[in-house]
């Protein structure tokens, strides 16, 4: 079966109020999809964005991005006044987000919006019906971001030793002196998932998909890590034994060094990979599709001892394998993945994506070298692949174009 689509992220939606969200105009390019004959929209990872503002690193694997919920949708609740909207101060620039201002005007905001409709939150059955389902990973989120908050923003690995370890008196100590702070922040969930629901709830109904993305690890200073430290392979402080990254090559002499904690693959084996399905699960949830970045890293991952300045020292380990899909399909059943397989690939790695039965990924924009035959050229795609003219990690497919030496592209 064919199917065509677009990638775009819902912060590169036009907006008013400095980043794209679930507004009006998410809904109107759904029906620019659909009138242009488009059967999929591909989204980058909706996760709240930490340091540097990827959505590749985020504080939970689990949580949605405040900064998506619509203000306009605010306003219509009677929370706040457009008048104070439009009095905040979200960046000019219309071309790039301004992070640093959105996140001095977002919050404050959305704590406006909280604090008038705190005192109906008690009553409201779906508030509480949402915080119920989702009380696998919602209470240690809402605890990890109000401590953040209360630590300066500072990564939990420079808390006080009894917060970052979770001791139990501290915790509970802190769920108690921080009771408005977690609420708030569970609020924000709560209508960060109404609101995207609502809209998948209206692309779906023009016959068209989601897919959605997931980095295949979380970030270091994330609820994720606090709240299950064994998880991953960190040492009795909660630091990492050893960090994810890429080995050194033509195009990098000291590696890629990415810094994510690595899972400790034993421990979920023990578990029945209990977490990973908790994980998928969530995840189709909110999309229809999903898509797995760094692929191969199931098969083989690249670790780093720890601390490390660069990626030279590290060394290839064995990954779950197929027996993590087995599991997958088990508890899940047969769910539409893709499976992000660029780069230098093993045989293994091939292999395993085979396996699986999940398409692979062919980039355009890779395969107009004149100097060799390129696997991305479309006479060479396999029938089961999903083909980009470019992803996140690409230029503009105009800009590429017009950038190529002139053999380049009078090839492409």
């Amino acid at each position: 079966m064919r199917k065509a689509g677009i990638l775009l992220a819902i912060s590169s939606l036009p907006s008013d109020y400095g980043i794209g969200c679930f507004s009006k105009e998410a809904y109107a390019f759904a029906d620019a999809l659909k009138a242009a004959g488009q059967s999929v929209w591909q989204i980058l990872p909706l996760g709240p964005t930490s340091y540097g503002d990827s959505p590749y690193q985020s504080f939970s694997t689990f949580a949605g991005n405040p900064y998506f919920i619509d203000p306009k949708v605010l306003i219509g609740q009677g929370l706040i006044t457009k008048e104070y909207c439009d009095s905040c101060d979200f960046g000019s620039d219309p071309v790039r987000v301004d992070y640093a201002k959105l996140y001095g005007s977002r919050y404050k905001l959305l704590k406006k919006a909280f604090l008038k409709a705190e005192a109906s939150l008690s009553r409201d059955e779906a508030f509480e019906a949402f915080r119920e389902k989702n009380a696998h990973w919602l209470p240690d989120y809402a605890l990890f971001m109000a401590l953040k908050d209360a630590n300066g923003g500072k990564s939990f690995s420079k808390w006080d030793d009894d917060i970052k370890l979770r001791r139990e008196k501290a915790i509970t100590a802190c769920k108690k002196s921080l009771g408005r702070e977690i609420l708030f922040y569970e609020y924000l969930q709560y209508e960060f998932l109404r609101e995207w629901m609502e809209l998948k709830a209206y692309i779906n109904s023009l016959g068209i998909s989601v897919a959605g993305d997931i980095p295949i690890y979380v970030a270091y200073d994330s609820a994720d890590v606090w709240t299950a430290p064994e998880l991953f392979q960190l040492d009795d402080s909660y630091n990492p034994k050893a960090v994810a990254g890429c080995p050194p090559d033509a195009f990098s002499a000291d590696g890629q060094l990415w810094g994510n904690p690595l899972y400790d693959w034993d421990y979920h084996k023990q578990t029945g990979y209990k977490w990973w399905i908790s994980r998928l699960k969530h995840c189709f949830e909110l999309y229809d599709i999903v898509r797995i970045d760094h692929f191969r890293g199931f098969d083989e991952y690249y670790s780093v001892p720890f601390p490390a300045e660069n990626a030279r020292n590290g060394s290839w380990k064995k990954g779950p394998g197929y027996e993590l899909f087995q599991v997958v399909k088990k508890e899940l059943g047969n769910k539409a993945v893709i499976a992000e397989d660029l780069g230098y690939l093993t045989k293994s790695v091939i292999r395993l994506v085979k396996r699986t039965g999940y398409p692979g990924m062919k980039v355009l924009q890779f395969a107009f070298d004149p100097r060799e035959e390129s696997d991305y050229l479309p006479h060479n795609y396999r029938p089961e692949s999903v083909v980009y003219t470019g992803t996140h990690d690409n230029d503009t497919t105009l800009h590429w174009y017009e950038s190529l030496p002139l053999r380049d592209r009078r090839l492409a």
